[in-house]
């Protein structure tokens, strides 16, 4: 669990390099450290829930169907962080 563990922080922290590069290159991403904070740890949260699900089901459905709904609520509250999508 260890080395998954490490493998999710590595994703999680090459996903963050994205908004870092692009605060170089443009003004309109301006991420501040709250911002790191929150999408890290939703991230990172994200991908050892998907870890732990694919290890506790065993079949293939179940294990699809567990990581796509753990990405779809993701991608809701992401949105919902970025653009305050549903109020």
């Amino acid at each position: 669990m260890t080395s998954s563990l490490a493998r999710v922080a590595l994703v999680t922290g090459l996903i963050l390099l994205v908004p870092v590069v692009a605060m170089q290159v443009t003004a309109e991403v301006a991420w501040g450290p709250g911002d790191f904070l929150a999408a890290g740890a939703l991230l990172f949260g994200a991908g050892v829930a998907m870890v732990a699900s694919v290890r506790w089901f065993r079949r293939t459905a179940s294990r699809v169907a567990a990581v796509a709904l753990i990405a779809t609520a993701v991608a809701l509250v992401w949105a919902e962080l970025a653009v305050g999508l549903f109020r």
